[in-house]
């Protein structure tokens, strides 16, 4: 096993509960929450078993104003416009079941967008007569217009609306989301931007950007507690859009627009995961000096080196430029050589062979990468050029032999 304390070397890495036998990868998929950010919602459950009601009744509302206020704060938007929602995925959902399709529509996605949000669109096209379309985007790629042109391409007549990632989860891109929002709705087709992993990562600015809908992760690179998330939906569209599980905020009676009386209570569940969002944007906007622009570039930094070492390491090029990277890259894996342990594994195989070995990382099946795999690299203020340093080797034993 790799002790990590041999190779972290970072002086913020202690503020992470992180095992110290694995080099933790992969903060994109999960996220990891500090310490001090966990010991802020711990004292919230406390302070809600010890009188339920008051908590949920009485000091609930406020509470989750003022991690509303917060939130509106950092993604640059209207608190009128925002709701919490437990994951990015639960907030697609929610508008995918809102949007009212006909038969013969079109929901524009790319090949690189989350399974799981595809398959929500999969699933209410099909009840619609509605049909999924697949912009084709490159990887690799040279540059943000290859994206653009990409997606543009694919609109038609019939398209009604565009799932989009701001930054790719298989692949790590970057998208051009700005001038992809303002050429939709040019066309009259609004997006739904799907950015579980931005906030934290990429500046976001909502009000800037005008999507008719947004989701974000707070529990990924916001690294707020896990079940934390925000949808963003525009404010002349807000009528139309509905929780998964419609409880008391509903009101038939009511034409005006209720969206955050429908959202703000769907039911008895542990409200936390939002309440301590406001302390893990202070905690961690105080570990750098510069705050949280200081953190972006810090780990877009080590994101572009660390797939800079893994590429040397393995002879491969690199798929696209530094700016369409954020806190994460990804590299197309070479073709394993004959007898290499790489050799006849799938991602998930990799996956575990490497973390067998101590290091958790991140791997995904491309069919257009020579071997059919990408490597994803998440940098996070826990990770430091050494940890990357054992994956190239790793891989490199992986993959050459």
């Amino acid at each position: 096993m790799i002790d990590a304390t041999s190779t972290t070397g970072h002086r913020l890495g202690g503020h992470w509960g992180l095992r110290l036998d694995v080099l933790h990868l992969n903060h994109g998929s999960f996220g990891a929450c500090p310490r001090e950010v966990l010991a802020v919602q711990h004292k919230l459950r406390e302070e809600m078993e010890k009188a339920p009601t008051d908590f949920l009744w009485r000091s609930f509302p406020q509470r989750l104003d003022e991690a509303r206020r917060a939130l509106a704060h950092f993604v640059a938007g209207r608190e009128e416009d925002l709701v919490f929602v437990p994951n990015a995925t639960a907030g697609v959902n929610a508008v995918a079941r809102s949007v009212e399709l006909a038969a013969g529509d079109e929901v524009l996605v790319t090949d690189h967008a989350y399974g799981a949000c595809r398959k929500a669109f999969e699933y209410v096209a099909r009840r619609a007569g509605a049909k999924v379309v697949t912009a084709h985007v490159p990887f690799p790629l040279r540059s943000a217009d290859d994206v653009f042109q990409a997606v543009m391409a694919a609109v038609t007549p019939r398209t009604r609306l565009a799932l989009l990632d701001h930054v790719t989860s298989p692949t790590a891109l970057v998208f051009p989301i700005v001038d992809l929002v303002q050429a939709l709705r040019a066309r009259g087709v609004e997006t739904l931007v799907d950015g579980a992993h931005a906030p934290g990562q990429v500046t976001v600015e909502l009000d800037v950007l005008g999507a008719g809908y947004y989701t974000g992760n707070a529990h990924k690179w916001m690294c707020a507690p896990k079940g934390a998330a925000f949808l963003h939906v525009r404010h002349d569209l807000q009528s139309g859009v509905h929780p998964l599980a419609i409880s008391h905020g509903f009101d038939p009676a009511s034409a005006s627009a209720r969206f955050r009386d429908e959202f703000d209570w769907t039911g008895t569940d542990d409200p936390t995961p939002f309440l301590a969002l406001p302390a893990a944007i202070r905690f961690m906007n105080g570990l750098l000096p510069g705050g949280w622009d200081a953190i972006r570039a810090r780990n877009h930094a080590l994101a572009v080196e660390a797939r800079e070492i893994v590429a040397e390491a393995l002879g491969v090029p690199l798929p696209c430029p530094d700016d369409l990277c954020g806190s994460m890259a990804s590299l197309p894996l070479p073709r394993p050589k004959p007898g290499a342990p790489a050799e006849g594994l799938n991602a998930e195989g990799l996956m575990h062979w490497v973390r067998d070995r101590g290091i958790q990382s991140w791997f995904y099946d491309w069919p257009a990468a020579e071997s059919g795999l990408l490597v994803r690299v998440s940098a996070q203020l826990y990770n430091d050029r050494a940890q990357f340093r054992a994956l190239a080797a790793l891989l490199r034993e992986a993959f050459v032999g």
